[in-house]
């Protein structure tokens, strides 16, 4: 006799409406991520039919989602768990159930999942271990395509263009940087700043960059405040006019070295930063920033996910999200 709805109700404990919404993949509907995959279990167990992945193809698919950075980590950078909060609103959405790896533990990842999103940076030995793992893979904030794999990044050459004729309209010419510095989570390969890239592309443009006025960090706060520090002590009445700081956490940093020196904001310095996360907007003096649609970077990571899973095709795709300027009180 075939399974009914009805069957799974009484199994799973829940109503017979729950349990026909959450198979139908009814987004509005409130329930429990628990209650959910208890559902989908107990519908593969009695082998319902209309629930069988061949009939809805995409569905109810078991997804790692592999964070290269601790959960520490994350709540001192928020752009990540933004993109991680995109991520999991997207899967449930479209009924993917999500299992979380946290500091790129390969050895948590369960054999058993029907595709991998990884979030960060990784080596080619790790891409290739998650490809391993399963076909289906989807990169966040990364480029994939170098490695035959979907992905989904931010438009750094657009956003360094936005920081740099935002300064130059201001008048200021003399601009400096700092930026970061960072390996994959398995510290095999060194991962370049795009965001260097650029301005110094953009810069030598315009026949302005001053490799003098360049600063190195780790994109962490107290490395923010570090090199703004080093900056102020190495050049003196020559620091430059305006700075473009690779991400918030860094900013944040460099706002309080220039406080702390009385240097004032923007009137002596003036600062754009990268990402925009919501501390851009409660720092005082409020951060200049260039904004990334890091939750739509998230949601268009399970889009590709859902395409691998319900089409077949034989090339990568890449996402590039476009970046705006969102003006505060650091610049004029």
């Amino acid at each position: 006799m075939a399974t009914t709805l009805k069957d799974i109700a009484n199994q799973a404990n829940v109503s017979l409406a729950t349990v026909s919404r959450v198979l139908n993949g009814d987004s509005s509907l409130s329930v429990g991520e628990d209650t959910r995959q208890r559902i989908f279990q107990v519908a593969e167990e009695l082998n319902y039919t209309k629930h069988q992945r061949t009939k809805n193809k995409g569905k109810f698919a078991r997804i790692a989602v592999v964070q290269w950075y601790t959960q520490k980590q994350e709540l001192d950078d928020l752009y990540y768990m933004s993109i991680r909060t995109g991520i999991e609103r997207a899967c449930e959405q479209v009924g993917f159930q999500v299992v979380q790896i946290f500091e790129s533990k390969l050895d948590q990842i369960p054999t058993a999942v029907d595709g991998i999103i990884a979030v960060g940076k990784f080596s080619k030995r790790q891409i290739q271990r998650f490809k391993q793992i399963s076909s289906k893979l989807v990169m966040v904030d990364y480029d994939g395509l170098p490695s035959e794999c979907d992905s989904v990044t931010a438009d750094f050459e657009h956003g360094t263009q936005l920081a740099i004729g935002k300064f130059i309209s201001d008048d200021l010419t003399d601009i400096g940087m700092i930026h970061g510095s960072e390996t994959t989570s398995d510290h095999q390969e060194s991962i370049p700043d795009l965001r260097l890239h650029y301005f110094e592309r953009e810069m030598k443009k315009r026949d302005l960059f001053r490799p003098e006025l360049v600063f190195k960090g780790d994109y962490s706060s107290q490395s923010g405040y570090d090199q703004m520090i080093t900056a102020i002590d190495t050049l003196g009445d020559k620091l430059p006019h305006a700075f473009y700081i690779s991400n918030d956490p860094m900013s944040v940093g460099a706002i309080k070295a220039l406080q702390e020196r009385n240097i004032q904001i923007p009137e002596r310095v003036s600062l754009i930063s990268f990402n925009d996360t919501t501390i851009a907007n409660y720092i005082f003096p409020g951060l200049t920033s260039v904004k990334v649609a890091t939750e739509e970077m998230g949601e268009n990571a399970v889009l590709l996910m859902e395409e691998q899973q319900t089409t077949t095709r034989d090339y990568p795709k890449k996402l590039v999200l476009g970046t705006k300027l969102v003006e505060r009180k650091t610049t004029f």
